[in-house]
């Protein structure tokens, strides 16, 4: 076991990790609040061709104060915040539900850059989330309705057979929504952008909001 605890220690420190050289933005130039920032970045690893920079890790906290961590794919963002959807009765609409401070990652390393933000999930309304769900995939929405989502499996031909009956369903009533589908928010308190150095000098600019006047205070902090 020692030499294998060896080996792995010796390939995971020959792996290379931020290799530039990486565009650096101004963070002087970037704009006052964090979503205009965020959609700069974006179109950024939209142009350079990162793959899926729309996927993202949701974190929460269940009710024994472990963390959850999943990876998502981003459907919005607005003035109100950041947004994704799932079922409430899956364990993160769960504990969402119980505790709404959440927070959010992206990685893109081939623009070495991350953005984290933390904030408060609260779920939009009904008509929202209803043409969230109406637009997904027909197979996107039979899974949704079929799925037992997170419980236990015992027969991979009982979902088959619940997937089945989902689309047929879906094919006849087109317009039906589920009631457990949710499209959810994030509203920001705190966002960080952080852009990768090869010398580890890695440029941070934080914003944060102000609990007062809620304006956004940004600052550049040390690597």
């Amino acid at each position: 076991m020692g030499n294998s605890d060896t080996s792995i220690k010796s390939l995971l420190r020959g792996l290379p990790s931020l290799k530039g050289p990486f565009k650096v933005d101004d963070y002087a130039q970037f704009p006052d609040n964090p979503q205009e920032a965020f959609t700069l970045w974006l179109n950024d690893a939209i142009t350079h061709g990162v793959k899926e920079p729309h996927a993202m890790t949701l974190s929460t906290v269940d009710a024994d104060g472990f963390p959850d961590a999943r990876v998502l794919i981003l459907k919005n963002v607005d003035h109100r915040g950041w947004h994704f959807a799932s079922k409430a009765d899956s364990p993160k609409g769960i504990q969402i539900d119980s505790s709404s401070k959440v927070a959010l990652t992206f990685y893109w390393p081939q623009l070495g850059r991350q953005i984290r933000i933390r904030g408060r999930a609260t779920a939009l309304s009904a008509s929202e989330s209803a043409a969230d769900f109406l637009e997904r995939p027909l197979g996107s929405r039979a899974t949704a309705i079929a799925s037992l989502q997170s419980e236990r499996m015992d027969d991979t031909a009982e979902l088959d057979k619940r997937i089945a009956e989902a689309q047929a369903f879906i094919e006849e009533t087109p317009d039906y929504v589920s009631s457990l589908w949710r499209l959810y928010v994030v509203a920001p308190e705190k966002v960080e952008f952080w852009q990768g150095a090869t010398d580890r000098l890695h440029r941070r600019m934080r914003f944060e909001k102000h609990h007062e006047n809620g304006q956004w205070v940004k600052c550049v902090l040390y690597p």
